[in-house]
């Protein structure tokens, strides 16, 4: 230890780190911790409205885009071999347009456009950030298999202190508030 000759604090004891500069931090105050609120896990109710919602959109575009189709279509003569080919297209186009509505949403902003409605996101339950495209489809995977059995699935969500449902246990992930961020 050694004495500080000059300064503020002439004649504190400072430690000697071996010709290491050593800032002095005696006015310094320090920076209490920021309060985190705590996370707020949603149940079953508000997660159905967002569902519903997004249900909805999905309907929306995919009647939208059958209509105009079909009214294509309708000028112009098939065979029927070709009406049920043009059948299969359609539903594995609906399919993907399903899926890839989710994993999408999920996976980089994790909020579909109903859980924007709603105010609430997925998040890896691990550390908060969106799954990822192969949890996404996990979870989507989980989400039907947790409606298959009469809806069986979702009633961990009404037990389960974070709220989570077969998909979720499934994928890892939880569904929070996620109120909207104050513009800067």
């Amino acid at each position: 230890m050694t004495i500080a000759a000059e300064g503020p604090h002439a004649g504190a004891q400072v430690p000697d780190l071996a010709g290491e500069h050593v800032p002095d931090l005696a006015g310094v105050v320090p920076v209490e911790a920021a309060e985190v609120a705590p996370v707020e896990y949603i149940g079953l109710v508000t997660r159905a409205i967002a569902f519903a919602i997004d249900a909805a959109v999905i309907q929306f575009v995919a009647i939208a885009v059958a209509g105009t189709f079909a009214l294509i279509l309708s000028v112009i003569s098939l065979s029927d071999e070709l009406d049920t080919a043009l059948v299969v297209i359609g539903s594995v186009a609906y399919v993907l347009w399903l899926v890839g509505y989710f994993v999408l949403f999920w996976s980089s902003t994790g909020q579909t456009p109903g859980n924007h409605v709603l105010q609430i996101r997925v998040c890896r339950g691990s550390d908060g950030e969106p799954p990822s495209a192969k949890l996404s489809v996990l979870r989507l995977a989980g989400l039907v298999l947790a409606a298959l059995p009469l809806f069986a699935g979702f009633v961990p969500i009404l037990f389960d202190d974070r709220r989570r449902g077969i998909q979720d246990m499934l994928a890892g992930t939880v569904v929070v508030l996620a109120p909207p961020q104050p513009d800067p």
